[in-house]
């Protein structure tokens, strides 16, 4: 089998008739557990790959579904934010075992952070991949127009053109008005594990500054940034793919000589 795809996704019930789908991998630790983007889903490219890396290297991973993404319950536009991270956390606490390191691209990337505060003693690495925590305020609401505002305000949610592909982005006034609990460039991040941050120069949806901003509040003091001049947001590429899993074996390389496990 090439990858978990080979069977049905397993299936993590939630509060009421609500469901978490998600696919696992059993092996050695520390284990991977690979979070998505904003309407993003398990079958990514990034996602896919890593668990392929994970089963020749026979270590543990998981994939999931967000509710409202994927093969996971629930309707995308009554998500948040917060609801987001604590399906994240569900499934850090009934579907892994050990310590983990969490990848998280774009929205992942922020929904990894919060998981990790949350969990920080179950969390070994975090690898973020064009991480984008506070997007809903410094990427949406603060750029937005008011013609923009105005309908959020007015009707609740905002379809936003997608380059990524023919469905919009629903935006809803609930998603800003959530994320602006979870806001976390605004005061230091107390996470104290080993930090990779990955991110193209040429991303037009999260600025590769970001990464610094994120670099420059985690507590620790193992943060390591990786550019790519010419990467874009996704880094789904030949070359792209191949640098996560380097920056992957290597961080596991890591803690498993310190005995991480």
């Amino acid at each position: 089998m090439n990858d978990s795809n080979d069977r049905p996704p397993q299936i993590l019930p939630r509060d009421g008739s609500a469901t978490i789908a998600y696919r696992r991998l059993d092996g050695k630790p520390p284990g991977v557990m690979f979070l998505s983007g904003f309407m993003s889903d398990m079958q990514g490219t990034k996602a896919l790959e890593v668990e392929r890396y994970c089963r020749a290297a026979g270590r543990a991973f998981v994939r999931f579904d967000y509710q409202g993404h994927g093969e996971s319950s629930g309707d995308f536009a009554d998500g948040t934010i917060g609801s987001w991270a604590e399906d994240a956390v569900a499934v850090l606490d009934a579907c892994t075992e050990g310590p983990q390191v969490l990848i998280g691209s774009s929205m992942g990337g922020w929904i990894m952070l919060l998981a990790a505060l949350a969990r920080p003693d179950r969390v070994a690495g975090l690898i973020g991949i064009a991480a984008a925590p506070d997007f809903t305020e410094d990427l949406m609401w603060d750029r937005f127009d008011a013609e923009r505002r105005e309908t959020l305000e007015r009707d609740g949610v905002y379809y936003e053109p997608s380059e990524y592909g023919d469905e919009p982005y629903t935006i809803t006034r609930k998603l800003i008005e959530d994320g602006r609990s979870h806001l976390l460039l605004r005061r230091p991040i107390a996470l104290h594990c080993p930090v990779r941050l990955l991110h193209g120069m040429r991303d037009d949806s999260v600025p590769w500054m970001t990464t610094s901003r994120i670099a420059e509040k985690i507590l620790s003091e193992d943060v390591r940034i990786f550019l790519v001049k010419d990467g874009d947001h996704r880094l789904s590429r030949d070359q792209d793919i191949a640098r996560l899993k380097v920056t992957l074996d290597d961080l596991l390389g890591e803690l498993d000589e310190r005995g991480v496990f």
